[in-house]
């Protein structure tokens, strides 16, 4: 979780996981995606999945929580989401959740965290790996964020 920088070239990073959530309808049926490749090698491996009821931003942390989770080993990791939300989630916003006990605030009627089981579980799912986040576009011609779209969106549609 050491920021959204990629000044590191992707042969520094074990495994790059490029990240997409998908929902018909906010709330409605949803579908994740997310591709794990093995930048010295090109080897690849894509997982995906939905749910009947659900949000956009939960589609998109399940994009990561699933890709972090298929890592057999810890290791160096770049996370590759069109996501702002993911994105400065991890690399700004949690670390005051985590401070103020997953409120958005340090005062006592601060709003608790949205989506906050899927964060926490995200964040344990983080500890054993070196994570960089990094934000692209989302519908840019980005390809792997393009495939990741195409695989959320059939995902939202079969659970319609």
């Amino acid at each position: 979780m050491d920021g959204t920088s990629n000044d590191k070239s992707d042969q520094s990073f074990d495994v790059i996981i490029y990240t997409d959530g998908a929902c018909v309808g906010n709330p409605g049926p949803g579908g994740w995606a997310c591709i794990l490749e093995h930048p010295k090698t090109g080897v690849r491996r894509k997982l995906s999945g939905g749910a009947r009821q659900t949000t956009n931003n939960r589609m998109e942390l399940q994009a990561v929580i699933e890709g972090v989770r298929a890592l057999k080993k810890p290791c160096r990791v770049k996370v590759v989401t069109d996501s702002q939300y993911v994105s400065v989630g991890m690399t700004e916003w949690v670390h005051n959740w985590i401070k103020y006990n997953w409120r958005r605030g340090k005062k006592a009627n601060s709003q608790p965290v949205k989506n906050v089981e899927f964060w926490q579980e995200l964040v344990e799912l983080c500890k054993p790996h070196e994570v960089t986040f990094q934000y692209v576009r989302g519908h840019s011609g980005h390809p792997e964020n393009e495939e990741c779209d195409r695989m959320a969106v059939a995902e939202s549609l079969r659970f319609r």
